[in-house]
């Protein structure tokens, strides 16, 4: 059963009574003193996953991250003794960027023995120590154990690799997750390595777009193309309520039941869902995984959809019923506009044709992002005109709510701890 089940004349926002029920600001989406404050009390404090353990896969692997919102760049590593490192990504003679290709603003991966700066060949190895500067003798008392890589704090969960910015964390990654996230161990992440990625760039800041994927109602109306005219218009106007929704910390939950896509009228699927068998849900040739860990289909649906899982600041994963998971991150770049970035798992495919199902997913997942990404520049634009400061939320927006309210307690909480110095 669901741990907060719905009563049936209550709510679930009930659940959650210091949210309250009344109309949200978006103040915080438009306001670029708010942005400033928001990356120094959220994306300098929390955890923020970087990648997975498969993208540095042997000694000498590594990528780079930029991270905007934090006004640096960072290299994450696999060192001689497999653990996995990060480092600003800052040369300590004169400040070069260290590690980059043909254009210095943009992502790299590879691997390599140790890391040696293109302007005066500075060398460092895996660990971050500075081993080798080129005429040693020209310097005055240098002493090289002293101008090591900047390191930046780095701990892996589940084989996802986070960081974070603080001089010193607050918590521990672990503690930070807490249990509704670690209860999710178990699940077989390190079989999903048929990875398909996109990114964009939207012009809404990253908590709109956020908003977007914290309620399902919006799918009748929004995606109504997406099905014939007849179904469509019979969605919309019977509506949709997921079964579940979670909140536990600065962290979010929905769950919802699902609908098996083969056993859909034919006027109702794609020919090219039928020629394929797969879709937006994923390939109709559910893998066997074995046993799911305890903490995914909470509410017990059956069939089960989907459980998106909602990690503070920034960072989903959103597990599916037939068997595969994807990602999402919203990486602010100011304060309307953002990187957005999807990352679709499956199991390797072990035929053409389940290699195309996977495709075909990946693809539709791409199409419905697209779609929820439309209207985020109108959304963004008419929130900027200030017509309107107040915006009603109905009950299944409540995570939409905690969102923005868990925001300003971070702001909040970053003032009060400054105030003064």
């Amino acid at each position: 059963m669901a741990r907060f089940p719905k009563p049936p004349e209550g709510s679930w926002t009930q659940h959650y009574p210091q949210l309250g029920t009344g109309p949200v600001s978006y103040r915080d989406s438009v306001d670029p003193a708010f942005y400033e404050l928001e990356r120094k009390a959220v994306f300098r404090r929390a955890w923020l996953n970087v990648g997975r353990v498969e993208q540095i896969p042997r000694k000498g692997s590594y990528f780079t991250k930029e991270m905007k919102v934090v006004n640096t760049s960072i290299i994450v590593v696999r060192t001689t003794t497999g653990e996995v490192k990060a480092y600003h990504n800052i040369c300590r003679h004169r400040g070069n960027k260290l590690v980059w290709n043909d254009m210095p603003l943009e992502e790299t991966s590879g691997v390599c023995r140790q890391f040696t700066c293109k302007y005066h060949a500075w060398r460092y190895d895996l660990d971050g120590n500075l081993t080798f500067v080129q005429q040693e003798g020209e310097f005055f008392d240098l002493d090289k154990s002293r101008y090591g890589l900047v390191p930046v704090h780095c701990d892996v969960w589940e084989g996802f690799i986070f960081v974070n910015f603080a001089k010193q964390p607050e918590q521990s990654l672990r503690d930070f997750l807490g249990p509704m996230i670690t209860d999710l161990e178990g699940y077989p992440f390190d079989r999903m390595t048929s990875r398909f990625h996109y990114r964009s760039e939207v012009k809404a800041n990253w908590k709109l777009y956020m908003d977007a994927f914290q309620e399902f109602y919006h799918a009748p109306v929004l995606h109504a193309n997406q099905s014939p005219t007849a179904y469509s218009k019979a969605a919309a106007e019977a509506g949709f309520e997921a079964p579940h929704y979670r909140i536990e910390g600065p962290h979010r939950l929905v769950s919802t039941s699902g609908i098996r896509a083969w056993e859909l009228a034919d006027e109702m699927r794609k020919p090219i869902e039928d020629i394929c068998e797969s879709g937006l849900f994923g390939p109709w040739d559910k893998p066997d995984l074995g046993e799911m860990p305890v903490g995914l289909n909470p509410a017990k649906c059956d069939p089960w959809g989907l459980d998106s899982f909602q990690l503070f600041p920034n960072f989903v994963m959103l597990f599916w019923g037939q068997g595969w998971y994807l990602t999402y991150h919203y990486w602010p770049t100011s304060h309307n506009t953002h990187l957005f970035e999807g990352t679709v798992y499956f199991p390797q495919p072990r035929t053409p044709r389940e290699r195309i199902a996977q495709e075909l997913a990946a693809v539709s997942f791409k199409e419905y992002g697209l779609q929820d990404a439309n209207t985020l520049e109108a959304t963004q634009s008419m929130v900027e005109s200030e017509v309107l400061d107040e915006f009603v939320l109905c009950d299944q927006e409540v995570l939409i709510r905690h969102l923005h309210t868990e925001t300003a307690a971070w702001v909040d909480e970053y003032r009060r701890k400054t105030a003064g110095v």
